[in-house]
Formats: C-alpha cells, sequence, structure tokens
C-alpha cells in the first residue's frame, strides 16, 4: 500500500485532469447527494458510488486477398457510474428482477477525448444522479421481491475491500514501429492459393487503454492496458453444401511482440491448408469411446470447461425461473461451489490462476495484471491441489465458500466484474510422454474393438471463425443450451484405426455431455504443456459462462492463457455431422493468382 501510495505522489504532472474531476464530483455525492422519501424520517444515501472510466485507442486494419477492405484508428473514451443502496449485507445489486438486469452496472457513456476537466464533471453528475435513483427503484424491487420468499440467503451482496491508490504514467501509444496496413496485406495474400475459399478477413487490433477507477472508499486507479492481435475468419462449403469454417488467431501483449508477416502467413497457411483438407473429408458418424485432445485442443477445452468451475461468487437473485435456467444452461453456476476438500481432477492434478506470470517456457502469456477492475491486487491461487479443491476465482461479490476477494473481478469494456481467470496453470504430478500417451490410447481402442477411436488436435471458436453474425448467432442458438451441460464444438478432428495407425480426418463433429465433472478421472495426462493464449468474451450473458472462451478483439475480449497438456479420456460420446446443406455457387471460382 505504501508502494502504491507512493506511486501516485510521484504521478508527474501531465495536464490529465481526469482523476481531478473525479474526485471533486465524488465528494460532492458523497456529502450531498441523498433522496428524501415520504413517511420515512430519514433521507435514503448510497453507501458506495464507484467511478469508472476507459479512454480507448484502436487501430483497426481489416484484409482481404492481399487487399485492404478497411483502416481505421479512432479514440474514445467511456464511463460508467455505479451507485449502491443498503449495505454491504443488502443492497441494491445482483438482482434480476421482472424488467431483466437491474443494479448490475449504472449509467454509462461517451464522454469527451480532450480529458477537460469542466464538461467531465457535467457528465458524471448527471450519471450520478440517474446511477443513484435507479438504485433507490432496485433495492425497493428487491426488498419486496425478498419479503415474499419463505427464506432469504445470507450471503452479504458486496464484500468491504482495502482501498489501493496507483497512478500511472500516461502511455502514449506507439503507431509508427511497423507498417500495420502493409503487413494486413502482405499475410492476408497468403489466401490466394486457395481458390475454394468464399469468404476471408485477416483483422490486426492494436488497442492502448488508459483506466481509471474512483471509489467512496478511497481506491484511486490510474492504470495501463495494452494489447494486439491478429485474428482470421476462413469459410467455405463442402460439396455437399454444408458450410465450413475455419480461423487463425495470435496475441500478445505490446503491439510489437506480434508475429512477423511471415510467421502469420505460415499460420494462415496451416489454417487454410486444414479447411481444404476438412472439406474433403467424409462427415462424421456418431462415436462412443476413448477421445484423445492433443496439448492445443486440450488447453482451449479446459478454457471453456473450467472457467464457469472457479467461479465461487453467488449467481444474482432471480424474479424469473427462466432466468435461473438460462443461466444454468450456459454453465454460469459453478460445479465446484460448496466442494471444497472434494476431489474435482484426478489425484495427480494441480490447477493454479496466477496473475503475475508472464511467461510459459519462454511463451509469453497475456493474461496478467496487477490490480483487477475492482480495484483489489491480484493474487496467485491455487484452486485444486492433488486433485482437491482449494479455492475459487472471487470478486467482490461473495459466495458460498468465500466472502472477500482475491483480486479476480476482471470486466471488458466497463462491463460487470466477474471472477474471471487470467493466467490458468493445469500441471500434473504423474505423465506420459506424448509417444506413451498415443500408445495407451490405442490400447485403449483395440481393447474396446473398437474400428477407429478420435483425436481432436484444434477446438472451433465460432466468434472467430464464423463471418457472418447470422451464421454466428444461429449456432449459438443451437449450441448454447447445450454449453452448460456439456457440448463442445471440436474443428479439426481424425479417426486413428489402432490396427493401421492409419489417419483420416472427419468434419461436423460434436462432442456431447463434456463438463467439468468430466475431469475427475481422466485415463492420461501428457507431458508436452503448451500455451493457448485467447480473449475471453465478456458479453452479457456469456462473460463467466461456458460460452466465455468464444471472445475476439473486435468484441472487446479480456486477454487470458491456459497452459495445459494433452488430455486422454477414457469414454466420451461424440454426435456426427452438423451443419444445414445450402445451395452451392452456381459456377466455379475465377482464377487468382498466387501473388498479387
Amino acid at each position: 500500500m505504501g508502494a502504491a501510495t507512493a506511486t501516485a505522489a510521484q504521478a508527474p504532472q501531465d495536464n490529465d485532469h481526469t482523476l481531478q474531476a473525479m474526485r471533486d464530483e465524488m465528494e460532492r455525492a458523497k456529502t450531498r447527494l441523498e433522496l428524501k422519501i415520504p413517511n420515512i424520517d430519514r433521507p435514503v444515501r448510497p453507501y458506495y458510488v464507484e467511478y469508472r472510466l476507459l479512454d480507448f485507442d484502436l487501430r483497426e486494419v481489416v484484409a482481404e486477398y492481399g487487399t485492404l477492405l478497411s483502416s481505421t484508428h479512432t479514440r474514445n473514451r467511456f464511463m460508467d457510474v455505479e451507485a449502491r443502496v443498503g449495505s454491504y449485507k443488502l443492497d441494491s445489486s445482483n438482482f434480476v428482477g421482472e424488467d431483466a438486469f437491474r443494479g448490475f452496472i449504472g449509467p454509462n457513456g461517451e464522454v469527451g477525448i480532450d480529458r477537460d476537466y469542466d464538461s467531465l464533471r457535467q457528465d458524471l453528475w448527471i450519471a450520478t444522479d440517474q446511477a443513484f435513483k435507479e438504485a433507490v427503484e432496485t433495492y425497493s424491487r428487491k426488498q419486496a421481491y425478498l419479503s415474499s420468499l419463505a427464506r432469504q440467503s445470507d450471503i452479504d451482496d458486496f464484500a468491504k475491500a482495502e482501498p489501493v491508490k496507483l497512478i500511472e504514467p500516461l502511455q502514449t501509444p506507439d503507431w509508427t514501429s511497423r507498417n500495420w496496413d502493409q503487413e494486413a496485406r502482405d499475410a492476408s495474400a497468403t489466401l490466394r492459393a486457395f481458390s475454394e475459399i468464399h469468404e476471408s478477413r485477416v483483422t490486426y487490433y492494436i488497442v492502448y487503454a488508459t483506466e481509471y477507477l474512483l471509489t467512496s472508499e478511497g481506491t484511486e486507479i490510474r492504470q495501463n492496458r495494452h494489447y494486439a492481435a491478429i485474428e482470421a475468419g476462413l469459410s467455405t462449403f463442402a460439396d455437399d453444401g454444408v458450410p465450413l469454417n475455419h480461423f487463425y488467431a495470435t496475441y500478445a501483449t505490446r503491439p510489437a511482440d506480434l508475429p512477423s508477416v511471415e510467421t502469420v502467413r505460415q499460420g494462415l497457411n496451416v489454417a487454410g491448408t486444414e479447411l481444404m483438407t476438412i472439406r474433403a473429408a467424409p462427415p462424421a458418424q456418431d462415436y462412443t469411446g476413448p477421445v484423445l485432445f492433443e496439448a492445443r485442443a486440450a488447453a482451449a477445452l479446459l478454457a471453456q470447461v473450467i472457467g464457469p468451475a472457479v467461479n465461487g461468487a453467488r449467481p444474482p437473485i432471480s424474479f424469473s425461473p427462466v432466468m435461473e435456467q438460462m443461466l444454468s444452461g450456459l454453465g454460469g453456476k459453478s460445479d465446484w461451489v460448496s466442494r471444497i476438500g472434494a476431489r474435482v481432477l484426478p489425484a495427480s492434478v494441480t490447477l493454479v490462476d496466477d496473475p503475475g506470470a508472464t511467461e510459459f517456457h519462454g511463451k509469453p502469456l497475456i493474461g496478467g495484471y496487477g490490480v483487477d477492475d475492482e480495484g483489489v491486487r491480484a493474487e496467485k491461487i491455487t484452486l485444486v491441489e492433488t486433485g482437491n479443491l482449494k479455492s475459487e476465482l472471487m470478486s467482490r461479490r461473495p459466495g458460498p465458500d468465500f466472502h472477500q476477494s482475491n483480486g479476480h473481478g476482471r470486466a471488458a469494456f466497463l462491463n460487470d466484474a466477474k471472477p474471471t481467470m487470467s493466467n490458468l496453470l493445469f500441471s500434473s504430478a504423474e505423465t506420459l510422454s506424448p509417444a506413451e500417451l498415443k500408445k495407451k490410447f490405442l490400447d485403449a481402442c483395440s481393447a474396446e474393438k473398437l474400428p477407429y477411436c478420435l483425436v481432436v488436435r484444434e477446438m472451433d471458436n465460432p466468434a472467430l471463425s464464423l463471418l457472418r453474425q447470422d451464421d454466428f448467432s444461429e449456432l449459438l442458438a443451437s449450441f448454447g443450451g447445450g454449453a452448460g451441460t456439456g457440448d463442445r464444438l471440436p474443428l479439426v478432428v481424425y479417426r486413428i484405426y489402432p490396427e493401421t495407425g492409419k489417419e483420416e480426418m472427419i468434419r461436423g463433429s460434436r462432442i456431447i455431455g463434456l463438463n467439468a465433472r468430466g475431469l475427475r478421472n481422466l485415463a492420461g495426462i501428457g507431458n508436452d504443456s503448451l500455451v493457448f493464449n485467447y480473449l475471453q468474451s465478456q458479453v452479457s450473458g456469456f462473460a463467466g459462462t461456458a460460452l466465455g472462451a468464444f471472445g475476439s478483439a473486435q468484441g472487446g475480449g479480456l486477454p487470458a492463457s491456459v497452459v495445459a497438456p494433452s488430455l486422454l479420456f477414457e469414454e466420451l460420446e461424440v454426435r456426427g455431422a452438423r451443419g444445414e446443406a445450402k445451395r452451392l455457387p452456381l459456377m466455379p471460382p475465377p482464377p487468382m493468382s498466387p501473388t498479387k
């Protein structure tokens, strides 16, 4: 705390009046904001007020087949104000009423980019007034609903936290070190070699952000965030008219750390080649038996499965049973809550979430941070030790097992902060080499007298691979309800025939019933741990659920990393080909030269 205070005291003068405007308006809110209600002796006052502001600088370059579709540079500043009425024990938050979510996020909006003191105070004044009035109304509705219940929860609505002061020097974005327009052109030109690709997009995102947080408890934060991404989506049709998709993605904490054009071209070439192989592959058939997830698929799978399981916060109180069912269906309720001390993973496994980690065996991890988005210092948490659940990720919303935040309340683009993974490390004291694990897999296949077994080499991410929003919405409509109960979308899947060792790619698989409980008795764990960097979705209704791993830079995703090895499952159910056939183009594709 002393070091943070010293940092604040020594911050250079930079003509940024944002925090001063927030301080002065906060002081007025703390001392003068009140609402007199008829027949109530004492006026209602907020017990907690929070100002958040995001100064957002984005460069986005989109290219297709070697030509630019767009190149934009935008600068915006957005504010969010939250006021809480009641007390830490029971307040106006965490309530889903008849009109859906209320009390989660106060009024928000765009503010001036010039860091002007007067205009920001004016915006904060109006937003604080609106947030407070909404909180009073929501608190009244929540109290009325709770009074109708036979038994109310004894878990607090909000946890206290020590104030933190952290003022970092303002960061100047670097846009000139590389020619991003030309890099996007050169990288996307790789896909000219695949004439059967119907659509493709290669997008470079470079994000610089300054985040401000001021609370009535005394927290004052100005910190820099930056990350960069290259994301590509590819689409085609199989000969039977079924649409097929693939993607390529790479992430870095700093723009300068993005891979070179040649490295990106190699990755796009792999994705394009795999998509063409999938296009020619036979449709998957229903299958039940051993499944081997190679490391790059296993890490992506854990990102989907583990995320909801380690969320220790209590779900919001819901006025509607339909909302309760929706949260359960999406995987928004943890299977591990109230199981502290129980075995949830194989006895050899340790699971750690470490926001302070920056690399693993030389590979960068992108999920790190020092202070979370609720102003709580990040902590390294051992979630599972020797297979037994020891802890959970906590924000300032208490849960059944833990009542205090451990610095994992994360949010993107001023969304509601939720307990969210940062850098998740899955390790085991008992491992097998890739060759040993494959032999064990083939032996299990032979023992069951199956003609073939399945290997998953990459999982899908529809937020990246599907270029059309209507296709994405259609997939989520069919997939979302099963995400909480274990539906998973593999992308690159092979049949392996144990007698000959022959490998054959198949298309259109869907794994059924693979959730956190399915990880308890893994048949084998490799020693080939791999870093999987990705962006977690912060879309309302997705964040913190089984759909959270389907994020993108364009959607304001939250950087995260999973380190995991290959995983062998003794038995999984895999459904056959999915996807509705569509009418193919009437003419063949036009010729395209390999280079522009």
